[in-house]
């Protein structure tokens, strides 16, 4: 089967545009074909990359790593898909999705503009999976973009009490919206804010989602309980100079034993382990990620900003660039390129 498709690439640092391109054909049997219906920008990494910033993703370049379509053709090995299913995949912003790694089924009556946003919480789930949070712990979740406000929801599904952090009134809206009864702005005194929350026990987790290298080193121990935790989601980027002297002293003298962890999504493997030997991975994860927003548990409405056709990509990026706390949850609607 060969039939033309279309695409957005990154051309050059800050520039966006939507074209045509050709249909990817099915050349091993572990392949499955899709027709994508949405996939979801993941801002932080598609920004850096559209600046030409991320090494892996030398430009010119094709975005996106999260799509909801419908299977169109299968590889002779392929086993328990069937065309026209609908599933999740790694897929690229793209009207056509090739792969042999993932493909996970959706659930019926899941709307897929929202189904997608198994993406991004599946980014968030980590910090959850290496967390020692249990049941009634005070956990804190500095940043509330997708992921940071996606962990806060996952954390709170698992018992724990969250406090969502960020300085923007728009998005701690959201995270209230989405059943996160306390937060935050940032500011000098957000220890003190947070002590009078938990009545001076701070915080067993402290995640991070925003990636700043300064808010790790300074604000985070801050919130930490003795033998807490600091859990790092965001990927850090930007370059950072300090004085990290007093960071390693609130970990020793003010939180001693208190841990940081890593939290990126690969530290676990792709595919379920058929024998049981691995308990997470990433299929695992967004099987229960999909279970949940099919029940209504993890919440996307108040998220979904946009619906854009692709066509309109420059436009969406630079709204993502520069107006943050309108462009949150933006997903590209293929029915409209």
């Amino acid at each position: 089967m060969s039939f033309a498709s279309s695409r957005i690439l990154f051309p050059s640092p800050g520039r966006a545009r939507f074209e045509q391109a050709p249909a990817p054909v099915i050349s091993v049997p572990e392949d499955v074909l899709i027709e994508t219906e949405f996939s979801i920008i993941s801002a932080g990494t598609e920004l850096a990359c559209r600046a030409g910033i991320e090494g892996w993703a030398p430009l010119p370049f094709v975005p996106g790593y999260g799509s909801i379509g419908r299977i169109v053709e299968l590889g002779s090995a392929v086993k328990n898909l069937s065309v026209g299913q609908r599933v999740f995949t790694f897929g690229k912003h793209s009207r056509h999705a090739l792969t042999s790694v993932l493909t996970v089924p959706v659930p019926d009556g899941l709307d897929p503009a929202e189904a997608v946003f198994a993406r991004m919480a599946a980014v968030a789930i980590t910090s959850l999976r290496v967390s020692d949070a249990e049941l009634g712990d005070t956990v804190a979740v500095i940043g509330l973009g997708l992921v940071g406000n996606f962990a806060a929801q996952l954390f709170a599904l698992a018992g724990c009490e969250v406090i969502g952090i960020d300085p923007s009134p728009a998005r701690r809206e959201q995270a209230r919206a989405c059943g996160i009864p306390h937060t935050l702005a940032s500011g000098s005194d957000l220890a003190a804010r947070v002590a009078a929350l938990t009545g001076g026990r701070m915080c067993n987790t402290v995640v991070d989602a925003t990636g700043l290298s300064g808010v790790v080193i300074d604000t985070a121990p801050t919130l930490c309980a003795k033998q807490g935790e600091i859990v790092l989601l965001g990927s850090p980027r930007a370059a950072h100079t300090a004085d990290i002297t007093p960071f390693l002293g609130q970990l020793h003298f003010c939180r001693p034993t208190a841990t940081v962890k890593g939290a990126l999504e690969w530290r676990y493997p792709v595919k379920e382990d058929g024998e049981g030997f691995t308990k997470h991975s990433f299929e695992r994860n967004v099987r229960q990620i999909l279970h949940l927003l099919a029940q209504g548990k993890l919440k996307v409405g108040p998220l979904l900003t946009h619906r854009a056709s692709p066509a309109d990509c420059q436009a969406i990026y630079e709204g993502l660039t520069h107006q943050k706390d309108i462009y949150t949850g933006v997903v590209f609607d293929w029915s409209k390129a």
